[in-house]
């Protein structure tokens, strides 16, 4: 059984890779209580939920998801591209928060 759970908390960590921060989700969470996280390019919504209700004890009333696209951007003169991705926007109900 050990090896169940230690299967499942990597699974977890695969899912949800970070908290996104930035103007727009400072502003969702202060707000309206929006919480919005970088997902793996794989993650669904049963498996964000099922990582929500371990690692923050929270179920949320609706997730959204979005595509983050590869940009070009310069940096320092050379040209480059910024990473692609996906998001989750997290739907708390009043009361709830998420412990960032």
């Amino acid at each position: 059984m050990a090896d169940t759970t230690v299967q499942k908390k990597i699974e977890r960590k695969s899912v949800l890779l970070s908290p996104r921060s930035t103007e727009k989700a400072a502003l969702l969470q202060n707000r309206k209580n929006i919480y919005v996280f970088n997902v793996s390019k794989d993650a669904t919504k049963k498996a964000i939920l099922a990582c929500l209700k371990a690692e923050y004890k929270v179920v949320p009333e609706k997730i959204r998801m979005a595509a983050v696209h590869a940009k070009p951007t310069m940096y320092r003169g050379r040209p480059g591209t910024k990473k692609s991705g996906k998001k989750a926007y997290i739907y708390l109900k009043k009361g709830d928060s998420i412990a960032i």
